[in-house]
C-alpha cells in the first residue's frame, strides 16, 4: 500500500483570515474559491514552503535550479512519481502535491511553434512549487485540515519530519495577522492597442475567417501600469477578491512574477478517471438595475453569435479531451448553461470524459492547453493568427494556475481576470472571442468590462491612456 499523508482537523479558520497569517511563507501559494458554490467554489488551499521547484522555459526543465535533460511533461512525470502517496477519499481533494502556473506560451512549444514575437520579453516559466504542508479549507461544511506528508524524507525520518511540519504549521496560525495598510492607487494605464488598431485587429481576424483559416479567435489587448511606492501585493489581491469574487481565484509567485487571479474559469478538473472542463464564451456586462440585468442575461442566453461561439469551442474541446479519453466517453452535460459573476454575465458550456486507463494527468494537460476558449477554433491556426495581431507574449495570462496532486488529482483554471505584478509594473489583459458576426465597438466594449473589476482592484478608477500603434 502506498503511503498516507498525515492530517489533523483543527477549528474553522476562513481561508483568507489564515492566508493572513502565512502570506510571508517562502514560496506561499494561495488557491482560492473566493465565489462560494458547493461543487465548483467549496475547497481553499494554501501551501507553503515547498520542498522542491520544477521549472521549464524554452524547452528545459530543472529541478531545485539542475537540468533535468529530458522534455518538461515527461520530465514532470518522473519527478510526481517519486513523491506518490494515498490520498484519504473523505478530506478535501488536494493533499499535498504541486501547485503553480504555466504560461500560455507553453502550448506553443506543445505544437511545435515558434514566434520571434515570444523573444521580445523574457519568457515566463512553467513553475510549480513541491508542497509537503497544505491548509485545506472545506467551505461547505466549515472545516480545516492541515496535510503533512513529511515528504521528501523517507521512513522513519518521514514520520518525524510530518509531525514536525505539523506542529510548525500550527505555531504559524497562532501569529496575528499583519496590519492592512491603506493602498496607494495606481494610475497612467496604458494599452498595446489604440481603440482604432483594435478595430483594426479584429477586420483582420475577419479576414481569416472569410477566407476559411479559422471559424473564431481570441484577441486580447494588454494594459499595463507602473506601481507606486508602498503598493501592498496581497492588499491588492485583498480588494481584487471582495471586488470581484470568483470560485478559481489564486494568490502565488511564480519565479519573479506575482499572480494575482480572479478566475472564473475551469481547464480541467481530474478525479481518478473522471475529466470535466468548463470552458467560457459569451460575455454581458452587468446592469444595476435587476430588470435591467435580468434582461442582458436573457438576451446573452439567446444570442444567436455567443451561442454559435461556445458550441465551436465545445466541439474544440471534446475533440481534445477525446485524445486522452476512453473512446464515445465524452459527454457535453451542459451546453451554454447561464452564470453571473460580479461584473458580467457568462455562456458557460460543460465537457466531461473519463480518462483512458492508459493516460494520465500529465497527458490530459499535453492534450488540451492552452484552453480552446481563450485560442480559437481551429486552435494551431487560431494561435499563429493571435501571435501576428498582438505581437506580444500573453505569460501568464490565458495560462492556467492550478494544482496536481501527488495521488494524482488535477483542478486547473484558466487565467484571466488576472494581473502579473513584475519587476515594478502591473499588466492586466483581456480579449474575447472574435466571429464573423462581431462588432468590433461591441467587443471593444467587453474587454473594457472584463477589465474594470481589476482596475477597481488598483485604485477605483480607470485612466486608461491610449497609445498609438
Amino acid at each position: 500500500m502506498k503511503d498516507r499523508v498525515v492530517s489533523i482537523e483543527i477549528d474553522w479558520r476562513e481561508p483568507f483570515d489564515a492566508a493572513a497569517r502565512l502570506a510571508d511563507r517562502s514560496g506561499f501559494a494561495f488557491l482560492d474559491s473566493a465565489l462560494f458554490h458547493p461543487e465548483l467554489g467549496r475547497y481553499s488551499f494554501i501551501g507553503i514552503e515547498p520542498f522542491g521547484v520544477f521549472t521549464a522555459a524554452l524547452g528545459l526543465a530543472t529541478w531545485n535550479g539542475v537540468p533535468l535533460w529530458l522534455p518538461p511533461l515527461p520530465a514532470l512525470r518522473d519527478l510526481l512519481a517519486r513523491f506518490v502517496f494515498e490520498a484519504d477519499p473523505e478530506l478535501p481533494p488536494f493533499q499535498g502535491g504541486a501547485i503553480g502556473a504555466i504560461p500560455y506560451e507553453f502550448g506553443w512549444e506543445l505544437d511545435g511553434l515558434a514566434s520571434p514575437n515570444h523573444r521580445i520579453e523574457q519568457q515566463e516559466p512553467f513553475h510549480l512549487g513541491f508542497y509537503d504542508l497544505i491548509f485545506a479549507f472545506d467551505q461547505l461544511r466549515r472545516r480545516t485540515f492541515v496535510f503533512a506528508s513529511g515528504l521528501p524524507a523517507e521512513g522513519e525520518a518521514r514520520k518525524a519530519r510530518a509531525a514536525a511540519r505539523l506542529d510548525h504549521a500550527l505555531r504559524l496560525l497562532e501569529r496575528p495577522p499583519p496590519e492592512r495598510a491603506p493602498q496607494p492607487a495606481v494610475a497612467g494605464w496604458t494599452s498595446n492597442f489604440a481603440r482604432t488598431a483594435y478595430r483594426t485587429a479584429i477586420e483582420r481576424v475577419q479576414g481569416h475567417i472569410y477566407r476559411g483559416d479559422i471559424y473564431q479567435a481570441n484577441i486580447a489587448q494588454r494594459f499595463g501600469a507602473d506601481l507606486p511606492e508602498g503598493f501592498s501585493p496581497f492588499e491588492f489581491y485583498a480588494r481584487l477578491r471582495a471586488t470581484n469574487p470568483a470560485p478559481f481565484a489564486a494568490y502565488l509567485t511564480c519565479g519573479e512574477s506575482l499572480i494575482a487571479s480572479s478566475s472564473p474559469e475551469l481547464l480541467l478538473r481530474k478525479r481518478g478517471a473522471a475529466v470535466e472542463t468548463r470552458p467560457i464564451k459569451g460575455t454581458s456586462p452587468r446592469a444595476e438595475h435587476p430588470v435591467e440585468d435580468l434582461w442582458r442575461a436573457e438576451v446573452l442566453a439567446q444570442s444567436e453569435k455567443d451561442r454559435a461561439e461556445n458550441i465551436m469551442i465545445v466541439d474544440l474541446l471534446r475533440n481534445d479531451l477525446s485524445r486522452a479519453c476512453r473512446p464515445f466517453s465524452v459527454d457535453v452535460p451542459v451546453l451554454c448553461g447561464r452564470e453571473s459573476y460580479a461584473n458580467v454575465h457568462h455562456l458557460v458550456s460543460v465537457v466531461t470524459g473519463e480518462l483512458a486507463a492508459d493516460k494520465d494527468a500529465i497527458d490530459l494537460i499535453a492534450a488540451t492547453f492552452p484552453g480552446g476558449s481563450i485560442t480559437g477554433a481551429p486552435k494551431r491556426r487560431s494561435m499563429e493568427i493571435i501571435d501576428s495581431i498582438e505581437r506580444v507574449p500573453r505569460g501568464y495570462y490565458c495560462g492556467s494556475i492550478f494544482y496536481l496532486g501527488f495521488d494524482g488529482t488535477m483542478d486547473m483554471n484558466i487565467a484571466i481576470r488576472t494581473a502579473i505584478l513584475k519587476a515594478g509594473r502591473a499588466s492586466v489583459h483581456a480579449g474575447g472571442g472574435i466571429t464573423c458576426l462581431s462588432d468590433w465597438a461591441e467587443e471593444y466594449a467587453e474587454t473594457e468590462a472584463k477589465a474594470q473589476r481589476l482596475f477597481d482592484a488598483f485604485a477605483g478608477v480607470k485612466d486608461l491612456e491610449e497609445v498609438p500603434q
